[in-house]
Formats: C-alpha cells, structure tokens, sequence
C-alpha cells in the first residue's frame, strides 16, 4: 500500500470520513474513541522509544499493532461496510496480556498501598499510557452507547489499562526506584 498524499483538504469543513466513506463530524464518539486510542499508541511509542530491548518493548510494539487494529475497527461504520472487511482483536491477546500482568505480579513486590503515578521516566510514561487508556475505554464504552461493538475490544482496552499499571511498578522496580505511596 502506498500512501502518496497526507492531506486531502476534505477535514477543513470540521468532517471526516470513516473506512468506508461515510461523512461525520470530527466531534463524532466514533471520532473521539479512535482518536484517543492512536493518542494511546503515540504515548506508546514514546515509551518504547526509552526501553531496553526485550519482551516488555516487544509487547508494547504489539500492542501498538493491536491499537492500530482497534483504530480500523471503531473507524468503520458496521452499519455502511460489510463486516468481512472490518478487523477485531482476538480473545487470545486479551488473554496474553493476563499472562504478562500476572508473571509481572509475581516478579515486584506486593503493593500495600494505593501509590501516585511517577518513579522512574519510563515508568511515568506507563502512567500516562494507562491513564490515556482509561480515556479510551470511557470514549469507546460512549460510543457503544450507541453503536454495538465486539466485547473484545472493550476486554482488551479494559486489560491494558490494568498491564501498563503494573509494567509501571516493574519499570520502576527494575530500576531501583520505589512507587511513590499516597499518603493522606
């Protein structure tokens, strides 16, 4: 595929079109949801941009892979395109997130209280990543308001909030840096 234009004039009048080439507004929940969760990928990339090479940076360029995916699924109006031609996240990364969020688990230790986001720089970028992902999810649980959407795309959204937390608290453990408690 070869994109040969990066603008095409159309958005001036405040409208976009979604896969398929339905006309809305750019203030459209559709809009916002997918806008917010390539916002997500972008803090994503950034993150991975500072890690170490290793499982963690590999599942973080995955899961941006997965984001993308999510981006195509809300920009299509089911209701326009045949559902054949839209993508959906499968259950099974939803489920390998489980798995990374409990071996994380079992590796840090226990948190005994609630704690602030911050630590290390990469670990704060986690922070930022969860706290645009719960953004998303609200976006995209607004959006389904209206619209029916596949339940393995809010499981997976919902899961990666709960995954950047605790690569957070192994991001700041590994470096020696403590979570920062919150206290009254």
């Amino acid at each position: 595929m070869a994109i040969s234009k990066v603008y095409t004039k159309t958005g001036d009048n405040g409208t976009t079109s979604l896969v398929g080439g339905v006309k809305v507004s750019k203030t459209n929940p559709r809009i916002e949801a997918y806008g917010t969760v390539d916002e997500l990928s972008a803090h994503l990339g950034m993150l991975a941009s500072l890690m170490k090479d290793g499982e963690d940076k590999d599942l973080i360029i995955r899961t941006q892979c997965n984001l993308f995916t999510v981006c195509s699924y809300l920009a299509t109006d089911k209701t326009k395109t045949p559902l054949a031609k839209t993508y959906t996240i499968s259950a099974d990364e939803t489920t390998l997130l489980e798995h990374h969020i409990d071996e994380i688990n079992a590796g840090i230790p226990v948190q005994r209280s609630f704690i602030l986001p911050g630590g290390s720089h990469e670990a704060a970028l986690a922070h930022v990543a969860r706290t645009v992902c719960r953004r998303a999810e609200r976006r995209i649980f607004l959006l389904g308001e209206t619209t029916k959407l596949a339940p393995e795309i809010t499981h997976y959204i919902n899961r990666l909030s709960d995954y950047l937390f605790v690569l957070a608290r192994k991001l700041n453990f590994v470096e020696g840096v403590s979570d920062i408690a919150w206290t009254k």
